[in-house]
């Protein structure tokens, strides 16, 4: 279970916190790095005024409803790690709220991704009381089918999505 404020809550060993524009470098880390991309939309990278760009018009007023990125913060470092949280998407021309993870490479294999979708499956389900969640994962990487069914998702169906096949896995709230 996690701790939560208005600003930001926390797991264990992690920490989330919303965007802003002073992580401009992180964010255009993460999407500057060709590992973390490798499995995200169709792995292109984006330039610093492109990820400028998608900050100040997508990430920051995405807030609203409890909704949008959060910094993924190592508690016992400080040092941000990447992100993870609740975002609409439209898929199959219904809105979903997916809940997505990035990780910098070097913090792989920790099981960091796990309890940040862990996380936000609870906050999901008990803070904002919805009813399904998603996840769409690339077919090509087990990693993140692996943190979908560790947090109790299950494979619903293969859709395409921006003019790629996913795979979408899903969980609904019990209760």
């Amino acid at each position: 279970m996690m701790g939560v404020n208005k600003r930001m809550f926390h797991t264990d060993r992690l920490q989330f916190r919303k965007y802003t524009m002073d992580d401009l470098p992180f964010y255009a880390s993460l999407w500057g790095d060709e590992k973390v991309m490798r499995y995200i939309g169709n792995g292109t990278l984006k330039t610093y005024m492109q990820c400028k760009k998608s900050l100040e018009e997508r990430v920051l007023p995405n807030y609203k409803n409890g909704l949008g990125l959060f910094v993924m913060i190592e508690r016992e470092t400080g040092i941000r790690i990447g992100h993870a949280g609740l975002v609409k998407q439209k898929v199959d021309g219904k809105e979903e709220i997916e809940i997505g993870y990035w990780l910098l490479p070097k913090y792989w294999g920790k099981g960091y991704a796990k309890e940040a979708a862990a996380a936000f499956r609870d906050y999901g389900f008990q803070a904002l009381q919805m009813n399904k969640l998603i996840s769409l994962i690339n077919p090509n990487h087990p990693a993140s089918i692996f943190v979908a069914r560790k947090t109790g998702l299950s494979y619903e169906k293969t859709t395409s999505f921006h003019e790629m096949d996913v795979l979408v896995y899903s969980i609904k709230r019990v209760g």
